[in-house]
């Protein structure tokens, strides 16, 4: 039922709404995917041991990072319901909290980023591959902080409709970004600048990292939109019980979700690292071009959650619930599009990454699996975003642990080491894990959009009267 506070609106509306918070986000995270981008195009072009350095080394990474990013993204739906319900100054206190947990959560990823060596076990990496994967996380663990610290100002900015200045900034560290890379990665005789393969794409991140932070910090500083959440002026404040608590109680059961999200496919690739240099060089390849078109689905379940969190908020349920389904349908719809495209061109796609056949031949072999992967991997992107929303995320964490691990990474390690002695040739090796895993979305897809569209029905619902006064 509407009231007058909730006019009926379709989906022209909800896209009108959804994109102008949309496409900056996009434009965001695809500068943020080309770092990974950049990377590997350089490194592919430089050795075949960098590149499958990059690999294992960006799966280590990517497994501390996302995981400690999830935490601090408990930011932002906290925030959003505070910004729809007009408290402003209590939306600036949660920045000052969630700035304690992320400086906690910097010392612990640095740490584990600059003594690798469980990762390293796990990938059984060889002998000349080893040095550069340790030169690479040694690099990215000066990186975490600064990243981890720009995760919270592009919470916060989402989760009050600004997120045009995260993109603004993302872009400029792009910029620096590609110069420092190819500088590094293939060196500059005449200025002294040793090759460094692998490891110069770290320290490129590292420093282009930092100045965005730095750029993150000044904005905060000088632009009048941020005096209504009284931000400075006070110090940073003290850790406090509550607030803290309650970050933490949304945060740790994000951050586990995401991390058992990532983690499936960081694995997936620590395993196929086993399968040699070609294999898993491919699988990078594969991996990459998933991850860009992975951010048109991010985008729009960046900008639903965030006005679904607003719209409840401000207690208007039944707009919040049209702008999930909306946000799910036509999300999904667009990534399948998406998927068939990119499947049909994959063999001049995928000959932009690289020129060697062997490579390009073991890429080939996995995007198979591509329109399908990539729908379903929307969906439960999107209706996990909206669950976040609502601050509901141990079920997602459950269903992942289900689908993901159970169904995608175990399933997947079953096909491709051939566990069973009975696996089609066609399915051994990458492939299989590529099969699984395309398999444990459509599970995850399906579980979270049920239990999504079984709490927008809750929430429309009216609230029962209170009960007559006593006596």
């Amino acid at each position: 039922m509407t009231t007058a506070t909730e006019p009926t609106a379709g989906w022209r509306d909800s896209a009108r709404r959804i994109a102008p918070l949309a496409w900056p986000v996009l434009v965001g995270q695809v500068s943020v995917l080309a770092f990974g981008t950049i990377d590997t195009l350089f490194v592919a072009r430089f050795a075949a041991h960098d590149l499958a350095a990059l690999a294992v080394g960006a799966a280590a990474y990517i497994t501390v990072f996302i995981g400690f990013m999830g935490v601090l993204m408990a930011l932002s739906p906290i925030v959003g319901q505070l910004q729809g319900a007009g408290r402003h100054a209590e939306a600036g206190a949660q920045l000052h909290q969630a700035l304690w947990v992320g400086l906690g959560l910097a010392l612990l990823g640095s740490t584990l980023l600059a003594f690798p060596a469980p990762f390293l076990a796990l990938a059984q990496t060889a002998p000349e591959v080893e040095p550069r994967v340790r030169g690479y996380l040694l690099a990215l663990a000066f990186s975490l902080p600064a990243s981890l610290l720009f995760t919270l100002f592009r919470a916060f900015n989402t989760a009050v409709s600004r997120p045009k200045v995260v993109m603004a900034i993302q872009l400029g560290g792009l910029a620096a970004k590609v110069p420092l890379s190819a500088a590094l990665v293939f060196g500059v005789p005449a200025l002294g600048v040793p090759a460094l393969g692998v490891v110069g794409c770290g320290i490129a991140t590292a420093i282009a990292m930092w100045a965005q932070v730095l750029l993150a910090w000044r904005v905060l500083r000088r632009d009048r939109f941020y005096d209504r959440y009284a931000i400075w002026g006070r110090g940073l404040d003290r850790p406090a019980r509550a607030p803290l608590v309650a970050q933490l109680k949304l945060g740790v059961p994000l951050g586990l979700s995401i991390l058992v999200e990532v983690t499936g496919f960081a694995f997936m690739a620590l395993f196929i690292a086993r399968l040699g240099t070609t294999a898993v060089a491919g699988h990078q390849l594969a991996v990459n071009l998933v991850s860009l078109m992975f951010m048109v689905p991010l985008a729009i379940g960046n900008a639903a959650s965030t006005l679904v969190a607003q719209a409840v908020g401000a207690g208007r349920h039944a707009d919040a619930a049209r702008l999930g389904w909306h946000a799910l349908a036509g999300g999904t719809g667009l990534a399948l599009v998406l998927g068939l495209v990119v499947f049909v061109l994959r063999e001049p796609v995928l000959g932009l990454y690289t020129a060697d056949p062997a490579v390009r031949g073991a890429a080939l072999a996995l995007v198979a699996w591509l329109a399908v992967f990539h729908a379903a991997d929307a969906a439960q992107t999107i209706a996990a975003f909206v669950l976040r929303a609502y601050k509901i995320t141990v079920v997602s964490v459950l269903i992942y642990v289900a689908a993901l691990w159970g169904v995608g990474l175990t399933g997947g390690y079953w096909l491709a080491f051939d566990l069973s002695g009975s696996t089609p040739a066609a399915l051994r090796g990458a492939p299989g894990y590529w099969f699984a895993s395309t398999a444990g979305l459509v599970v995850a897809a399906v579980a979270l959009s049920g239990v999504m569209g079984w709490v927008l029905r809750r929430s429309r619902q009216p609230a029962p009267p209170a009960p007559p006064p006593a006596g």
